[in-house]
């Protein structure tokens, strides 16, 4: 197995900054940085800003506020340093170019001045005589080197190819997840490492990063793997040992396509701002085509930070389920304590709602604690919680028409009403469940169906017809509002 000096694995996460970081590139992103925990091993971040058109520093701060979010530390890059930076591609092209050279050097690479009309039709005539190999026809080849030179010092348009060794074999990619993937090399023409512009590919600089970080497993989305062969040949020619590969599936949709925008929200961002923990999304993208036992379905940042292992990657494509990630997001709200639901989900909800203000939790603990009590297993989404509270602020509640008709707009409202208001006004505790024991023998006492006098309580105290426990309830509006609360509603009720 390939590894660094200190025998533990390198790994690397390359975004490139041209958008946003999407479901595809966190879950990579989640499984490098769970195989370098679980292995005592080295994250690297690493930013692949060699697309001046479209990198930019606004998309960089992006992926990097997303990573930091989503927990996943990286031990090496960015805001970090470390020992083989710099991290950014863009700040390595010296470092490019002596490689480049030292290939034309050793006769490993060579020039080619071919414009792109003597390529097509090079390309054309290799179709029209069935030639199985349409690829570059190596027309630039065996040019004299030291002519070669003397045409690109002086100007003439050129591109630099590397050289696929003559008799070279099939290019076999040991693949972890895959197993062996095999490349005939006769299908390989000798491929452009540095552009007219002067410019490096892509399929080079990632080699040329990966050797000099010293990269021992190579973990990325199985869209990689049609570059996998051209990348090994870089690595032999470079001399450096090849690392060890692990293409993972793609995720696709609940309708059995590739993920994409029309699946909704699919950057790492847009589920943050619409409430989801991100201990939910990372625990909902690992178990996209990985498991820990086949059973266990919640499985806690550091947990899958100890246990993850490529071994138990599958190499089938995985489904994205939002509603699995809503419910789980919803798990994780419960697993919160009350104290930290009301100050990590109630406070900056109801401060976004504008019903409170920041430190309003320090200001009365209790209440707090009690309303998270209340709201937290009707809670899946933080933003959710605003909602769900907003019937405590206000002398009145906000009433909709059809709450107020089923609950109010009867016979039987009005007897709720007024024994409910009696049996409370003489309450001396104003506690959750001495106001829940004072309205329970109403119904039986006033021959009214327990479903139709808890509603129009509801109703008043709330204007909803579905609300959280009714005691805790009245107990968090007080006496005084609740009993002003009946009043109002005696007014309307039928």
């Amino acid at each position: 197995m390939s590894q660094n000096e200190a025998g533990k694995p390198r790994v690397r996460f390359a975004p490139s900054p041209t958008g946003k970081l999407h479901l595809g590139g966190a879950r990579t992103a989640i499984f490098n940085w769970a195989f370098a925990r679980a292995t005592g091993g080295t994250f690297v971040l690493r930013i692949e800003d060699t697309d001046p058109t479209r990198s930019t520093e606004e998309n960089e701060g992006i992926i990097l506020r997303a990573m930091r979010w989503l927990g996943l530390d990286w031990d090496e890059g960015p805001e970090v340093g470390g020992p083989y930076g710099p991290y950014r591609q863009s700040e390595r092209y010296d470092f490019y170019d002596e490689l480049i050279e030292r290939l034309l050097a050793e006769g490993k690479a060579y020039y080619c001045f071919c414009s792109p009309e003597q390529l097509e039709a090079d390309r054309k005539a290799a179709q029209e005589r069935k030639d199985p190999f349409q690829g570059y026809q190596r027309r630039c080849r065996n040019i004299d080197p030291a002519e070669a030179a003397r045409r690109a010092a002086s100007g003439e348009p050129c591109v630099v190819r590397l050289k696929v060794p003559d008799g070279r074999g099939d290019v076999v990619v040991r693949d972890l997840i895959h197993g062996d993937v095999v490349f005939n090399a006769k299908e390989l023409d000798d491929f452009v490492i540095r552009r007219t512009d002067g410019t490096p590919t892509y399929n080079f600089v990632v080699v040329a990063d990966d050797i000099a970080m010293k990269m021992t497993h190579i973990i990325r989305g199985d869209d990689h793997v049609s570059n996998t062969p051209r990348q090994v040949l870089v690595y032999e020619a470079l001399g450096a040992p090849t690392p060890i590969f692990a293409h993972v599936p793609m995720i696709l949709g609940p309708d059995g396509k590739k993920l994409s925008k029309r699946h909704g929200a699919t950057s790492v961002e847009e589920w943050r701002d619409d409430g989801y923990e991100s201990e939910a999304l990372v625990n909902c993208l690992a178990l996209l085509s990985w498991s820990l036992d086949d059973k266990t379905t919640i499985i806690p940042r550091e947990v899958l930070g100890r246990e993850f292992s490529l071994e138990r990657v599958s190499k089938n494509p995985a489904v994205f389920d939002p509603k699995k990630l809503l419910w789980m997001n919803g798990e994780y709200l419960q697993a919160k304590s009350d104290e930290e639901f009301a100050r990590e989900v109630l406070e900056p909800s109801l401060v976004a709602a504008g019903l409170e203000e920041r430190g309003c939790v320090d200001a009365r603990p209790e209440w707090f604690s009690l309303l998270a009590q209340i709201l937290k297993p009707r809670t899946k989404l933080a933003p959710e919680a605003a909602g769900l509270a907003r019937f405590l602020y206000g002398e009145l509640p906000e009433m909709d028409g059809k709450a107020e008709r089923k609950g109010l707009g009867n016979e039987r409202a009005r007897p709720s009403l007024k024994a409910a208001k009696a049996a409370l006004l003489g309450l001396e505790s104003w506690e959750g469940d001495a106001i829940d024991a004072a309205l329970e023998p109403l119904p039986d006492e006033l021959g009214i169906k327990k479903r139709d006098f808890y509603q129009a309580i509801r109703v008043a105290e709330t204007g909803s017809l579905a609300s959280p426990p009714l005691g805790p309830s009245l107990q968090l509006l007080g006496k005084d509002r609740a009993l002003k609360r009946l009043d109002a509603s005696l007014e309307i009720a039928g």
